[in-house]
């Protein structure tokens, strides 16, 4: 038996799998709407096949309002019919298991609708079977909230209710009240939620913004920042969250699922840990053998530059000390601005997507590839009229806003909509969206698409960048020198993710050992060109 073969059995398959996340809304559009949907997922499974990747996660396609685009979660275990049905996801998750690809859903486990039946019930009186499922408290005797919590998306966390004459909590939009998870039914609930997923066979969960799921039941106030943060978007970023969120029995109920999800196999789990210093958080949740697989690291995601000292300083919390858990990475996401247009400006596009998939591909954990980082996409400037996202929409102009991230996946370079839909798209086609379609890159041997294919054939086939540990061999300025270690194999890995050449003393390799190269002379053993990496197994 070779070594591949023994060392993978070894492991689960998700450790050091590669995930692609989907935002189905802009994926494709089958049904003529604007929207994308189940069945354009679907349609689309040969093309991630096509990748190399080993799965998908697919954000939240379940029952919704949309007021913050399913992430309001009114029924956990329907669709919402703008995506289709549970019919349409079976068969999603049976074409997907045919062409090898593991499924991961999300779930939002903080935080329902408003329009969801449970809150509809325990807004109804004091005394009702879910009164205590969601979080209400008394006002202040002068009529004000219980105390002075801020919600994310702007404004104070507690809404009033008249017909219970309190008010009830939420950290992020009025609609979306917060689960009350100090109650052991409501975690009963959830964990039910789970099994009816898993019963229909996923094979894993991303579990969003999980550490707000539980807060102080003393209710304290949060205290304020200092110093004070200036020209803030939002009152939230005026306050240290050390009571509206991350209370410390959340592993308790992290617990529980993991259990559950033992039940079926190896079913993976990673955690969304927003917040500006989360890594003692991620630990928690990730500890051992009871909690979670994986941690969903945001080192990266709003990083307006990209280093080498924050390369080497992020994947040194994560070496593999015992009980550690096992790290996942991502440079995109559905709420975080592209990559490309965060780092290397002036830099020629596909040079930029060859370099910042590269690296993600070579750090120790999983990678997240987000839908469009295979093309190189930028992000797209959404005009006022076509905002869609809440938060842009009540902070303009002072703030970003997501839907930037979130436009429509192009297929095709002709057509009105670049093959996503025949109808008028939920959110325009990003500028020069066009150019990188699928159908303009796919027979390019030198785009975006065509290197993306190779670094996953090139990390599927060595075992050091799937399972190695990590090694810094150099850390100055901007070049950045590592070595991927597993068994008998290593990989070193240069970047230089400046402007400028690099002099080292890094040793030269032949051209046979060389496993991806960009910008790179093969030969060299001393310069290292500018925005340039080399991937080579010594």
């Amino acid at each position: 038996m070779s070594n591949a073969i023994s060392s993978k059995s070894l492991h689960p398959w998700w450790k050091g799998a590669v995930i692609y996340q989907i935002y189905p809304r802009s994926y494709q559009d089958t049904n003529g709407d604007g929207v994308g949907d189940l069945n354009g997922i679907t349609q689309r499974l040969d093309h991630i096949a096509s990748l190399g990747v080993d799965g998908i996660w697919i954000s939240p396609f379940f029952t919704s309002p949309m007021k913050d685009f399913g992430y309001d979660v009114a029924d956990y275990c329907g669709v919402d019919p703008v995506f289709g049905t549970l019919e349409d996801f079976d068969r999603l998750l049976e074409r997907a298991h045919a062409l090898g690809l593991k499924v991961i859903i999300d779930q939002v486990y903080a935080h329902s609708s408003d329009a969801h039946a449970w809150f509809a019930e325990s807004r109804q009186d004091r005394t009702n079977a879910r009164a205590d499922w969601y979080v209400w408290k008394d006002p202040k005797p002068d009529g004000t909230p219980p105390n002075n919590w801020q919600a994310v998306f702007g404004g104070p966390c507690w809404t009033w209710d008249a017909r219970r004459q309190q008010y009830f909590m939420h950290n992020f939009l009025p609609s979306q009240p917060q689960l009350n998870l100090h109650n052991l039914e409501v975690q009963q609930a959830l964990i039910d939620v789970m099994r009816f997923w898993l019963d229909r066979g996923v094979d894993g969960f991303r579990l969003d913004a999980l550490n707000f799921s539980l807060f102080d039941p003393e209710f304290r106030n949060n205290p304020a920042k200092s110093p004070a943060p200036r020209n803030v978007s939002r009152p939230f970023d005026l306050q240290e969250h050390v009571h509206n969120q991350s209370h410390p029995d959340l592993p308790v109920f992290l617990r529980r699922l993991r259990a559950l999800m033992d039940e079926y196999g190896d079913i993976f789990s990673v955690a969304e840990v927003p917040g500006p210093q989360p890594l003692m958080e991620m630990r928690a949740y990730t500890e051992g053998e009871a909690h979670l697989n994986s941690a969903y690291s945001f080192d990266f995601l709003y990083a307006k530059r990209l280093s080498a000292e924050a390369v080497a300083a992020s994947q040194s919390n994560w070496l593999g000390a015992p009980g550690e858990g096992w790290p996942s990475w991502a440079f995109s996401n559905h709420d975080a601005p592209r990559c490309v247009s965060r780092w290397f400006d002036g830099v020629d596009e596909t040079v930029r997507a060859k370099l910042t998939n590269a690296l993600l591909f070579c750090l120790r954990g999983n990678p997240i590839l987000y839908q469009g980082e295979e093309l190189g996409l930028p992000q797209a400037e959404i005009a006022y009229k076509d905002l869609q996202d809440p938060e842009a929409i009540a902070n303009w102009p002072r703030t970003l806003g997501r839907d930037g991230a979130r436009t429509p996946m192009p297929w095709s370079e002709a057509g009105p909509h670049c093959g996503f839909t025949e109808a008028r798209p939920w959110l325009p086609i990003g500028q020069g969206h066009a150019a990188l379609a699928v159908d303009i890159q796919k027979d390019e041997p030198h785009s975006a698409l065509a290197f993306t294919r190779h670094l996953a054939a090139v990390r599927a086939g060595s075992e050091a960048l799937r399972y190695g540990d990590i090694a810094f061999q150099e850390v100055s300025g901007d070049l950045l020198v590592f070595h991927r270690v597993y068994e008998n194999e290593t990989v070193k890995c240069v970047f230089n993710l400046g402007s400028a050449e690099v002099t080292t003393s890094i040793a030269g390799v032949s051209p046979e050992q060389i496993l991806v190269s960009v910008g790179f002379d093969e030969t060299a053993d001393k310069g290292v060109p500018a925005y340039s990496c080399r991937i080579a197994r010594l």
